[in-house]
């Protein structure tokens, strides 16, 4: 998508399934192994539970829409601010949300929410990003 495409209000939505093995693929490759992510028995013990996803795992599909979707192909991150405000299991299917808030046409930048929903529309996360789009 162009740059001069893109308005004020337009939206992108795009859903993920968190596996096991992106949860623990995501462990091996950041060195996060914390327990409450990969071991059922202790993170059966916890608050929780059962495990949970890195937070940082589930913004990585925020990247994955922002840089392959919407807007796509050219587009960098300037920032991303995040709010994790629920927790998010495996096998839960999340969806991401994207909404372009505001255009600067001179340095060719726009401002994004990037919310994530679980299954039963409650947010995840809440966020907005910068971006400037090729």
């Amino acid at each position: 998508m162009d740059y001069s495409e893109i308005k004020v209000g337009d939206s992108f939505k795009k859903e993920f399934i968190v596996t096991d093995e992106k949860v623990k693929t995501f462990a091996k490759i950041s060195g996060d192994d914390n327990p409450i992510h990969i071991d059922d028995d202790f993170a059966a013990k916890t608050r929780f539970g059962k495990r949970i996803a890195h937070g940082i795992l589930i913004t990585s599909f925020i990247s994955k829409v922002i840089g392959r979707d919407f807007p796509g192909d050219g587009t960098i991150y300037i920032s991303q601010q995040v709010k994790f405000k629920r927790p998010v299991f495996i096998e839960d299917k999340v969806s991401v949300r994207i909404e372009v808030l505001e255009k600067n046409d001179s340095k060719n930048r726009i401002v994004l929410s990037t919310d994530v929903y679980n299954e039963e529309g409650k947010k995840v996360i809440e966020g907005t990003a910068e971006v400037m789009k090729e």
